[in-house]
């Protein structure tokens, strides 16, 4: 017998994480005019943009002129690796902020240069303050499931970390199948743990598509008890630290999943293809996800 919510969160994750790896430098208005698109689509929950260096990631350079120019509907993230960025946020006027922390040392070292211990240890106070403030933290978990240079994770390793958050008073787990090699009995049985061993805990799976499972691993999840999904317009996405992560899963696919098993969005799918519209001219790749390919199939046939 299924057991399936009436109604689900997706967190739309393209303007940020779909974006941060493109090679094309994507001009400021496009991106705003892909976030409007999101947001006329449904999308109530969205990363805006990432205060972190421009000199490692360059697409993001424009961070503080989206927060500017994007309205403010719903909980809109922008994310911050570390004090600076964080404080440089706050100063854009985010209310809630995503933090990150790989639970391999070896992406955590090629993604912000720290252990996870030592990531932990500088987080901490930065996730403290932000609570004492009234802020909403978000803290991704990277590499959850598999690292493309340890390989796979302990599942233990994942849920301490995940605990620790929990202690910090982090408001949501975004759990992530970074280079997109969990398998959907993998999913169920870890979100399975995070939901019995953190019940309070406002819990998000974030999957990658590059093994063509993310939807299978969300259907496991769903079985878990997971009503909060990261995926990103388009399939846009891909870390530029983690070799072989290719795009998040498409929102617009995800959306016709659930809607199609009688799971509520709130969100349009055709209008998540017009968003798409915004910003598929300007990456550097094709779009060519299931819904938005027949999106484009049906306006040519007119």
């Amino acid at each position: 017998m299924l057991s399936l919510p009436k109604q689900a969160v997706i967190i739309e994750v393209g303007p940020r994480d779909g974006l941060q790896n493109e090679k094309n430098q994507v001009p400021t208005e496009v991106k705003l005019r892909f976030i409007r698109a999101l947001q006329d689509a449904g999308v109530s929950e969205m990363e805006l943009t990432s205060f972190v260096s421009p000199k490692w990631v360059p697409q993001m350079g424009d961070s503080a002129d989206i927060m500017a120019g994007a309205a403010r509907t719903g909980r809109q993230f922008v994310l911050a690796p570390n004090e600076r960025g964080i404080d440089n946020a706050r100063a854009a006027g985010a209310a809630s902020i995503a933090v990150f922390v790989g639970v391999t040392d070896a992406f955590n070292k090629k993604n912000i240069n720290r252990t996870t211990e030592e990531s932990m240890e500088q987080l901490a106070p930065q996730i403290r303050k932000m609570k004492e403030d009234g802020l909403f933290v978000r803290a991704c978990i990277s590499t959850a499931f598999h690292c493309p240079f340890e390989g796979p994770v302990d599942p233990e390793r994942t849920l301490s970390l995940c605990k620790r958050f929990a202690e910090l008073g982090a408001d949501e787990l975004s759990v992530a199948d970074t280079i997109g090699m969990a398998t959907p009995e993998e999913s169920y049985n870890l979100f399975r743990r995070l939901k019995d061993e953190l019940p309070e805990m406002l819990l998000t799976a974030h999957f990658h598509d590059t093994r063509k499972m993310a939807l299978a691993n969300i259907f496991a999840a769903l079985q878990a008890g997971v009503d909060r999904f990261d995926a990103s317009a388009g399939g846009l996405g891909g870390c530029p630290f983690a070799p072989g992560a290719t795009g998040n899963v498409a929102t617009e696919d995800v959306v016709n999943m659930l809607e199609r098993m009688g799971i509520e969005t709130g969100i349009s799918a055709d209008g998540i293809c017009r968003a798409v519209d915004e910003v598929a001219p300007h990456v550097s790749r094709p779009i060519g996800t299931g819904m938005y390919t027949l999106y484009k199939n049906a306006q040519r046939m007119g």
